[in-house]
């Protein structure tokens, strides 16, 4: 076998590479989502919360948060034999906003994240994905492991069309993590097989 056989062959077996968003409002779990979920030890960009930011960050129900993502979160998970994800995280803070439009570029989905106690801080993140057409599921997050609310009341109260997935999750258990995200690239795969959309996964082998 030459070298370029061996080099042609060991492309053709790269797994699909995936870019992902882990989005929502400030303090809802994208740090910890990546950080959990990540096989690799995950880049964080947080700062502590200081006295600057009183009045203008909104720590209503959040009290005991003491930093936050300034730039980005990335971590990486592999789904299956064919197919890696990588996954950054947005920052939470209506002042870092700008830094979506950059971190969305070759994004093919996202996970937007929810805290039913504070469902408002996540409207954004959701018109954001709707307004330049990128797929994304909800997870709600249920914090203390909680989740008082079923997915069908969480869709009324965010108004979300029928079609869009909400999942109860806990950004703290890798694996309530996955199931999130391969519910993600299962969708992003039924839409590229339909002609919808970039093609990902096994639809991108085919």
């Amino acid at each position: 076998m030459t070298g370029s056989d061996s080099a042609a062959r060991g492309a053709a077996a790269a797994p699909d590479a995936v870019k992902i968003l882990i989005a929502g409002g400030f303090g809802v779990g994208k740090t910890t989502m990546v950080g959990s979920v990540s096989e690799i030890a995950p880049l964080r960009t947080e700062e502590p919360l200081t006295m600057a930011g009183l009045g203008v960050d909104d720590l209503d129900g959040i009290e005991r948060k003491q930093a936050t993502t300034v730039a980005l979160d990335f971590g990486r998970i592999t789904i299956g034999d064919d197919l890696v994800l990588y996954l950054f995280g947005t920052p939470g803070q209506q002042r870092f906003w700008f830094m979506w439009n950059d971190l969305a570029i070759g994004a093919l989905g996202a996970v937007v994240l929810v805290d039913v106690r504070r469902p408002e801080s996540s409207f954004a993140a959701i018109d954001f994905f709707e307004r330049r057409g990128i797929p994304f599921v909800i997870g709600v997050n249920g914090f203390h492991g909680e989740h008082p609310y079923s997915p069908e009341e969480i869709r009324d109260a965010l108004a979300l069309p029928e079609g869009t997935q909400v999942l109860l999750c806990d950004a703290r258990e890798r694996g309530s993590c996955r199931e999130v995200l391969v519910a993600l690239i299962d969708q992003l795969i039924a839409t590229s097989a339909r002609g919808d959309g970039a093609a990902v996964g096994p639809a991108a082998a085919s």
